[in-house]
């Protein structure tokens, strides 16, 4: 660990967890390279997190879970991130919708109960599939073309979802669709055992290539009337998601993992024309500074609004706008950061057997994980005119 693992005070508690996963992330960053090169699922990363309980950490004490805070669940994800991003992402997903679904009570509390203890037991994976092809991303408003409709003995659903992260991985699906009799949108809860439910593997790309966010085809699949857990509303502000933060805390991982080997290759690098390693270079000095002092502020913020979400119930509301702003402040950062990082190193940045190369592919797909710059720019814009 660094000197960046102890920015914060950490209760007893939360030291434990982090050097538990700490143990964890060094594992994983052994298998990061090869996961990207061939652009699987690292399997062999979730059945670690499995077997140490991982997948439980935000279910509820009461429903046999870790209970953990939502400043806990930060700095897991920003630590697995630091070894393989693929997997601190897909790990968020599944980790941040268990903790929305508690805190909204969204579902009935007999399904919601009944996938906590799948999870526990079974060690069940689940996550939104919610993008479609022509719609884009949900935060924009676009209506599903996927529709559900009525049948005798419950919903027939059909469509398309695509940027399904875990997608080899899930037992459960929550997909948003258009109900064909009223034109309200729902969420259903779709089992990946499923008749008509298949996987089509498209994912070809340059970043987070191990979250294997594939294709999720649906063609007349049946679940029962009780698959409908959430009929959708519209919302006219935005509405405050703590657990989105998970994303911003992986990709503050990744430029912490960025800045780490930048530091390493500073401290023993010395060209022929230089009596000591770069590090004694003003101008690598003065990058390495900014890198740290970029990382301090954003991550000060991060866990100051993590912090106020856990320790305020009744303010949480009033804090959509600053989780909006966490995420563009620290995805952004941490392009920047890794792009220094690489200014650093130099061309041996670009070498395939650098893990500068990844990270900076991998930290470019956090500027397009929700909410997206111009959404955030548009709700801060809104709410100065409209005081």
């Amino acid at each position: 660990m660094n000197y960046l693992d102890d920015q914060f005070i950490l209760t007893a508690k939360q030291k434990q967890l982090l050097e538990k996963t700490t143990k964890l992330s060094d594992e994983f960053a052994l298998r990061a390279d090869h996961y990207d090169r061939e652009g699987l699922f690292p399997f062999e990363n979730f059945s670690r997190l499995k077997e140490e309980g991982y997948l439980k950490l935000t279910i509820p004490k009461n429903l046999g879970g870790d209970g953990a805070s939502l400043y806990d669940f930060l700095l897991v994800q920003e630590k697995i991130a630091q070894g393989d991003a693929a997997t601190a992402l897909s790990l968020g997903w599944h980790l941040g919708l268990l903790m929305n679904l508690n805190e909204t009570k969204k579902w009935e509390s007999s399904t919601y109960e009944r996938i906590c203890h799948e999870v526990i037991s079974g060690n069940k994976l689940i996550n939104s599939a919610a993008t479609e092809p022509n719609s884009g991303s949900p935060a924009r408003g676009g209506k599903p073309e996927t529709i559900a409709k009525k049948g005798e003995n419950g919903w027939i659903i059909t469509g398309k979802k695509i940027f399904t992260s875990l997608a080899p991985a899930l037992d459960y699906f929550i997909v948003p669709a258009t109900i064909e009799e009223t034109g309200e949108i729902g969420d259903f809860l779709i089992p990946r055992t499923s008749n008509g439910l298949t996987i089509e593997e498209t994912w070809d790309t340059l970043g987070m290539r191990g979250t294997r966010s594939d294709d999720l085809l649906l063609d007349q699949v049946k679940v029962p009337f009780d698959a409908l857990v959430e009929r959708k509303e519209k919302k006219e502000r935005p509405t405050a998601q703590g657990w989105l933060l998970h994303i911003p805390a992986c990709y503050s991982g990744i430029a912490i993992a960025a800045r780490n080997e930048a530091v390493k290759f500073a401290k023993t690098y010395q060209p022929t024309s230089l009596p000591h390693p770069i590090m004694h270079v003003p101008e690598v000095r003065r990058k390495i500074a900014d890198i740290d002092l970029k990382l301090t502020t954003a991550r000060s913020f991060m866990y100051q609004i993590a912090r106020k979400w856990d320790e305020s119930k009744e303010e949480r509301a009033s804090l959509a706008y600053d989780l909006a702003i966490v995420k563009t402040s620290v995805t952004n950062m941490a392009v920047e950061v890794v792009d220094i990082a690489m200014r650093v190193v130099g061309g041996q940045s670009l070498f395939t057997s650098s893990a500068l190369q990844r990270h900076y592919r991998d930290v470019r797909a956090g500027l397009h994980n929700p909410p997206s710059d111009d959404i955030t720019y548009k709700l801060l814009a809104d709410r100065a005119f409209r005081e």
